[in-house]
């Protein structure tokens, strides 16, 4: 394997349409990804090995390390044998507070909830997004979601990963990216759209992936006022995204969708009829 690389070629013995032959095909790359601040060891993820500026970053932001990019004063990739550091040093304030933090943590936690002390914590109330006075059609939106897969390059090699993009509806979609685990995903999205300078609070935020909590609180860390998703919600990313004022829609599909909160941003097909007609 080329150290960084997001896949590799392996051989295997495939059984398809009642016949047996020895072929190749393209398999997604995972490693272990330290996430370290001001040389402490913050948490630790698999994922794919591509993009990890924009994942450090974005994983910062989205899991409230940080509130601006500016917080952090370096960062460095460190590949090892046994996978790559993503080495962040952080401000004086935002480092003494990451210190205080760590201080309290009693044992391990799992994917999506790193570095968390209490339930308290794990069930945080979400960032409140603004967009107030901005709609959508929703066959925009769907769209959007059936536009997204000539983005995901890695994926139509490997048929293996997840994707998060961000959607503009001048724009179209601007920024996609792609990795093994949903929630790394939409790290690595965020990262990229602070790293352009760019705002999430005028689009829509594209997963291919269910919408569980974590998903709706990074969302909304970012300021993104509207999720469509190609999967289904969990009963608490729908309350989740109730309480910081984005819209839900997901199970995205050529046959439709379903609009789980704050439906006042999208403009449905009855009443974008009845819109046009004044």
């Amino acid at each position: 394997m080329v150290k960084g690389s997001t896949f590799t070629r392996h051989w295997e013995i495939a059984w398809r349409g009642g016949q047996t032959k020895s072929t190749s095909r393209l398999v997604a790359e995972e490693t272990a990804i330290a996430l370290t601040y001001n040389g402490s060891t913050h948490a630790v993820m698999m994922g794919t090995p591509g993009d990890l500026e924009d994942f450090g970053i974005g994983f910062s932001l989205t899991e409230a390390i940080v509130e601006r990019v500016s917080e952090i004063s370096s960062i460095e990739l460190i590949p090892n044998d046994l996978g790559v550091e993503v080495r962040m040093w952080l401000d004086g304030d935002r480092a003494a507070s990451l210190a205080a933090r760590r201080r309290t943590i009693s044992g391990p936690v799992g994917c999506g909830l790193c570095g968390i002390e209490s339930l308290e914590q794990a069930r945080r109330a979400p960032a409140r997004v603004k967009g107030r006075g901005i709609v959508f059609h929703a066959r925009d939106l769907l769209g959007a979601m059936q536009a997204l897969s000539p983005h995901q390059i890695l994926n139509q090699q490997t048929r293996a990963v997840h994707a998060a993009a961000f959607w503009h509806p001048r724009a179209g979609i601007g920024l996609v990216r792609e990795d093994v685990g949903r929630h790394n995903a939409l790290d690595k999205l965020a990262g990229a759209i602070v790293r352009e300078g760019r705002s999430a609070c005028d689009g829509a935020v594209l997963l291919t992936s269910r919408v569980s909590v974590e998903m709706v609180q990074k969302a909304a860390m970012l300021g993104a006022p509207v999720i469509v998703a190609v999967s289904a919600p969990t009963a608490l990313a729908i309350k989740t995204a109730d309480e910081a004022g984005i819209t839900l829609l997901a199970i995205a599909r050529d046959d439709g969708y379903g609009v789980f909160t704050h439906p006042r941003r999208v403009l449905l097909p009855d009443e974008a009829a009845t819109h046009a007609g004044g």
